[in-house]
């Protein structure tokens, strides 16, 4: 892996912080270091003192003043020690990542807490893109990703998507235009970023099968890809045993995998994890070093006590039981569909996440449909273009969400989606 190929000028021209690399020192060193050359403040000096969090089983987690302390003051960007080990083991539990402890410094896996899973995807696009340069992206896809890419104005190939997830099919069509020698070639145009999210993706509910991911997985290697695994949605699918990872089968280190706590412990909180080979990591550090500094150490902190409660076992347990009600969600919302949109829409089963993706049968695009009258109507969901790579071109679907919505009220709402669809027809 030539690693230096998948990063711009601006990523290869950072160099570490100094006061950064100091923090980092202090942070590891023994009690008896004396440090005068850090800008730290006095943390005795806070106002918080401890804190405490009740979960919803009435256990109260204290965290003491001495912890306190180390989460109300500035430490090492990479994350809180004992969180980046405990996501460590968490991946090696559930990955089984083939790179974690080989010896090449550059494909060695490593993991970054970042300031949300987005924060993590926001900062290695940034790192990696240029203007006018390829990049693989899969179609529909999460719009938050569109809103990072967009600006940096590179060439966005579209790979369509299915009920399956990304086709490989269709990743090979569109990669034939080039030779995989091509990648050997700095100046040739050959992309060397993909992006794809596995499972439950945002906005399709689609999740990618094994083959398919062996298959993309065979295509990158060809190609000398560099995959962006957003995967936030994992821990609900709604089939088990979970389909492995990409990163389960990187024997490469050409896997970036983003994963969050947002969909199981807390959105707010902001933390994500990033995982990949130390070269690609240590590029997203740098990044961080000149930005953050690092994710806010009381969140860290936070997250960090409620994992020590539940344990591995005890995370996966509550993971299951989140899936558990998407799934009980989601069937309410296709018993929903089916009632009020057949002959109106179609749609396939997600099988994971939050979404479901919706075209509509006789509506050539449903941007105003959806944000003027049916907002009118009183119910809203996502028009189909803000997650198009050409968000100008008419689009017939719409993204509805089932996470917070009661199946009551799913009901509802899509019988006013069919009658403003039954007006429509009539104009």
């Amino acid at each position: 892996m030539n690693y230096s190929r998948f990063f711009n000028p601006t990523s290869l021209a950072r160099q570490p912080s100094a006061i950064r690399v100091l923090t980092a020192i202090v942070a590891s060193g023994p009690p008896s270091l004396i440090s005068m050359a850090g800008g730290m403040p006095n943390a005795d000096l806070f106002p918080i003192h401890e804190a405490s969090l009740t979960l919803r089983d009435g256990s109260v987690l204290r965290i003491p003043p001495e912890q306190m302390k180390k989460a109300l003051q500035y430490s090492a960007t990479p994350g809180l020690p004992e969180l980046v080990q405990w996501m460590k083991t968490l991946q090696k539990q559930m990955h089984n990542p083939p790179t974690m402890g080989i010896s090449d410094p550059q494909r060695q896996l490593d993991v970054l807490i970042t300031t949300g899973s987005q924060d993590g995807i926001c900062k290695t696009m940034e790192a990696c893109l240029q203007e006018g340069q390829n990049v693989l992206l899969e179609t529909p896809t999460y719009s938050g990703t569109l809103s990072i890419v967009k600006p940096i104005r590179p060439k966005m190939l579209g790979i369509k998507s299915d009920k399956d997830g990304l086709d490989p099919a269709h990743l090979r069509e569109v990669l034939s235009k080039w030779h995989p020698s091509d990648a050997k070639d700095d100046s040739s145009s050959i992309p060397r970023l993909l992006y794809l999210v596995p499972n439950g993706g945002n906005p399709t509910g689609a999740g990618l099968t094994l083959k398919r991911k062996k298959d993309i997985y065979e295509l990158a290697q060809q190609y000398d890809l560099l995959i962006l695994e957003d995967d936030p949605y994992y821990y609900l699918q709604f089939n088990e045993p979970y389909i492995p990872s990409l990163l389960s089968m990187d024997v490469d280190g050409r896997v970036v995998r983003f994963d969050s706590v947002s969909k199981l412990l807390s959105g707010g909180a902001r933390v994500g994890v990033v995982t990949g080979p130390k070269a690609v990591l240590e590029r997203i550090n740098l990044h961080m070093q000149a930005s953050v500094l690092h994710t806010s150490g009381l969140a860290q902190t936070c997250i960090l006590s409620v994992l020590e409660s539940m344990g591995q076992d005890g995370l996966r347990k509550h993971a299951h039981t989140v899936a558990d009600f998407y799934l009980k969600q989601r069937d309410a919302c296709i018993a929903a569909a089916e009632k009020h949109l057949t002959g109106l829409a179609e749609w396939s089963v997600p099988s994971g996440g939050m979404f479901l993706w919706i075209r509509l049968l006789h509506v050539k695009d449903t941007f105003s449909l959806i944000t003027e009258k049916a907002r009118a109507a009183e119910v809203l969901f996502v028009p189909g273009r803000v997650f198009m790579i050409d968000e100008a071109a008419p689009s017939p679907y719409l993204r509805a969400s089932y996470s917070l919505v009661s199946p009551a009220d799913m009901d509802k709402g899509f019988q006013r989606l069919a009658d403003l669809l039954r007006e429509q027809s009539k104009e």
